[in-house]
């Protein structure tokens, strides 16, 4: 225990604890007084802050009180001070002035602004711009009035801007430009309509179209003028550009060439490409434009080592190899690497791994011009698409561009899936440029899509007349559009009559009809032939057919179809000058027959371009069942392969073989008019219905009466023809034909009598070599051969000229 303390020690301890507290009372009590003076010195500052600003602002009122407005009618004195704010020392000196008048000036409000000192007051001299009641056109023929308003800044109830209307004349210049009409002049006309009111006009006057009157390529030494011409859009002016367009200058299709030209390269081998510069030079002496396009081609590359690198836990870089359309050890094709990384990043997302990342990893060995390529997968950072913003679309509804998207806003982004749908706005026709770019979103992992496109023309309109060997003269309409008021939905109406042919046919096609890319079309058709030098009867087909499509891949696409139609084989005897044939007979007498049938054709295509092919193969299948109703029952099934090769610059070869069947079922059998028979179409040289089963009945009309087989091959050559321009569309042909009709399983006696078929019907064949031209005209592929038969049967009808006539 502690001793206890002493009485004085205690003493001195309590006196040493009273001084500590009485220090502690002094300490907070001065405190508290500091607090409570600055408390006070801030309410008085603030007090006498706001006497100041009450002060300033006093005089600010009373200093713009100082300010006169002259000139004003429609526009507030009140509101004109408020542009003018006074400097430190409460006056306006020159720089306030100033500053009030250029404010004054950009509000648009007046034509003319001036400030004047007067003593100790301004004086603001203001003369009101005009309003404009009316902003119109005149002398505008290629550019619609709606149009136009869309490009110009001036606007009915607005004010009139002497800027403005300058910058409104450049921008209708420019859209003119965009058409090709370089000289195209604009005077903007002001119309005064009393109270401050005017109407603005434009007046334009058009111009002639500036053309491009030669084109150019600098730098190209794997591919010749020709060859680069065939590949873009914009062609040189002449004598059927009338017809083809695509000799005017437009920077927006000269931009989309620039691609195309970098695009073919890429497909050819060519991997370090660049087409820097598409310069356009205006030549007054031709009044036209020279385009030069400079490439910069690079060494020839072929792939090297081609494999499947994967950083996502849980995939099989195995199986992910058989999407890989690249191959070891052949020419580098950038379009084949670009579909694989498409193809990779679908499949994908299918698997359940929308934000992993494909990105070919290329490594260039420039010595053995060799390209290794490496198509590494690995988990990408989380994004998602915020929005699809589309821009350019005066005419094209928005969903007919959002149903090319595979993904849609909420969506995990995903690169391949949006150049995939880049492709496929490119190829549906509808627009003259289609470009995708994408900004951040409102988030880190949000995206927005832009999508701008410029629109192209889509209607349709031909009128043409010539001569056909199957149908004789004839004439035809073709009216449509491939877009009908923006709708994605193609129409199109064919008349025709000809010299032994007339009919009409109507169609309508909706692309997207059952969803996603599943199309749903309608077909109305009527024709008659009547009997011709070729055919001693006539016949009629009309009815209509019912249409499903779909693209099962971007190569293989499959349609279904169902059709109905009254078909019936006509016979006028009176206009024999021998009897028909006993099968004629028996099929007039038939009379009209109702065909109910359902079928499908699966086309598998790699060629690189549909209209004029250079390379790859097209596959076409197709199968027909009838007899579900009506009066005939027969399964029909077809082929036709053709395959294309580049033999050079301006040849390319053509293989083609096509074959068919059909027969009868249920006991009954094929109707003559759904035969085979042999003519130009399998081997040029002979007339339609030239060769095949024929009937040798002595004091008959001898007719073809079609077999249930064909066979037939062709091995073409397509050549530019030298000093012809390319963008004529004109093609020197060389081939060889072969082919048989053969297996007759019609009638062979006529009902109550004993006279029966007296048939040739053997599997002979049937061959030719010729020449001849074709035109890939705006009506069509236009073709006319000369063909001499090589072998045939001594029944057989040749005509060795030919004319035919195909729809694009």
């Amino acid at each position: 225990m502690a001793p206890e303390m002493a009485a004085p020690e205690r003493l001195a301890s309590h006196r040493r604890s009273s001084r500590s507290k009485a220090a502690s009372l002094l300490l907070a009590a001065a405190l508290v007084f500091c607090c409570a003076q600055a408390r006070a010195q801030g309410i008085a500052s603030e007090t006498t802050a706001g006497r100041v600003d009450a002060k300033s602002r006093d005089g600010d009122a009373k200093t713009r009180a100082a300010i006169e407005v002259e000139g004003n009618r429609r526009v507030d004195a009140e509101t004109v001070r408020s542009y003018f704010h006074a400097a430190a020392d409460g006056r306006f000196d020159e720089a306030s002035r100033d500053a009030a008048l250029k404010s004054l000036v950009a509000t648009g409000l007046f034509d003319k602004v001036s400030i004047e000192r007067a003593g100790e007051r301004l004086v603001v001299h203001v003369h009101e711009a005009p309003v404009l009641d009316r902003v119109a056109f005149e002398g505008n023929k290629r550019i619609k009035d709606d149009e136009l308003t869309k490009t110009i800044e001036s606007k009915p109830r607005g004010t009139l801007q002497r800027a403005q209307v300058q910058s409104d004349v450049s921008h209708i210049m420019e859209a003119y430009r965009h058409l090709g009409r370089d000289e195209v002049g604009v005077r903007p006309e002001i119309i005064d309509r009393g109270n401050d009111r005017v109407d603005l006009v434009y007046v334009i006057t058009e111009g002639a179209k500036t053309p491009v009157r030669q084109i150019n390529f600098v730098g190209n030494k794997a591919f010749g003028k020709r060859q680069l011409a065939a590949v873009i859009k914009t062609s040189a002016t002449n004598m059927l550009s009338f017809l083809i367009g695509g000799d005017v200058y437009d920077p927006d299709l000269v931009s989309a060439d620039r691609e195309s030209l970098r695009n073919y390269y890429r497909s050819k081998g060519y991997a370090d490409v660049n087409v820097p510069s598409a310069v356009a030079e205006y030549d007054p002496a031709t009044r036209g434009f020279t385009l030069t396009f400079t490439v910069d081609e690079g060494p020839l590359y072929r792939f090297g080592d081609v494999n499947v690198l994967c950083h996502v836990e849980g995939l099989d870089a195995a199986k992910l190899r058989r999407l890989l359309l690249v191959q070891q050890g052949g020419t580098f094709n950038g379009t084949a690497l670009d579909k694989t990384d498409e193809a990779l990043a679908i499949e994908l997302a299918k698997l359940g791994y929308p934000f992993a990342h494909v990105s070919p990893r290329i490594v260039r060995d420039a010595t053995a011009n060799r390209i290794d390529v490496a198509f590494e997968i690995s988990q990408g950072p989380r994004a998602y698409v915020e929005r699809i913003d589309i821009h350019g679309n005066t005419r094209t509804r928005g969903y007919v561009i959002r149903r090319e998207f595979d993904i849609a806003e909420g969506d995990a982004f995903n690169k391949g899936l949006v150049d995939r749908a880049e492709r496929r706005l490119k190829n549906l026709g509808y627009f003259k440029t289609v470009k995708l770019s994408t900004r951040p979103g409102s988030v880190p992992d949000r995206v927005i899509l832009d999508v701008e496109v410029v629109e192209q023309n889509t209607g349709d309109f031909n009128i043409a007349g010539g001569y056909s060997t199957v149908d004789g003269w004839l004439a035809e309409v073709k009216l449509g559009d491939r877009s009908f008021m923006g709708t994605g939905v193609a129409l199109s109406s064919a008349f025709t009559y000809g010299q032994y042919t007339r009919g009409i046919d109507l169609s309508a096609t909706d692309p997207y009809f059952f969803g996603n890319r599943v199309s749903g079309g309608i077909d109305i058709f009527a024709k008659e032939s009547v009997a011709n030098s070729y055919q001693s009867y006539g016949t009629e087909n009309y009815g209509m057919m019912l249409l499903i499509g779909t693209p099962l891949t971007e190569q293989l696409g499959v349609q279904w179809r169902y059709s109905i139609a009254r078909q019936e084989v006509t016979l006028n005897p009176a206009s024999l000058a021998l009897p028909a044939s006993i099968a004629i007979q028996q099929a007039a007498l038939a009379g009209p027959q109702w065909v109910s049938a359902v079928g499908e054709t699966a086309t598998f295509s790699t060629v690189d371009n549909p209209k004029a092919p250079t390379s790859g193969f097209t596959s076409t299948l197709r199968q027909d069942l009838a007899g579900l109703g009506g009066d005939v029952n027969f399964l029909r099934t077809t082929e036709d392969f053709r395959y294309y090769h580049q033999i050079n610059d301006d040849v390319v070869s053509l293989a083609r073989a096509q074959g068919g069947y059909i027969t009868g079922w249920g006991g009954k059998q094929v109707p003559l008019i759904d035969s085979f028979f042999g003519g130009p179409s399998m081997v040029r040289g002979f007339a339609p219905n030239g060769f095949g089963p024929r009937d040798l009945t002595p004091g008959t009309t001898m007719d073809n009466v079609g077999g249930s087989m064909y066979w037939a091959t062709t091995a073409e050559l397509q050549s530019n023809i030298p000093g012809v321009p390319a963008e004529y569309g004109l093609k020197a042909l060389a081939f060889v034909d072969a082919g048989s009709v053969f297996r007759y399983n019609g009638p062979t006696t006529f009902p109550g009598s004993t006279q029966s078929l007296q048939l040739a019907n053997a599997n002979i064949v049937r061959s030719s070599v010729g020449g001849g031209l074709s035109w890939a005209s705006p009506f069509g592929a236009l073709t006319v051969t000369y063909a001499a038969p090589l072998t045939k049967a001594s029944y057989d009808v040749v005509q060795p000229l030919g004319f035919t006539a195909s729809p694009f």
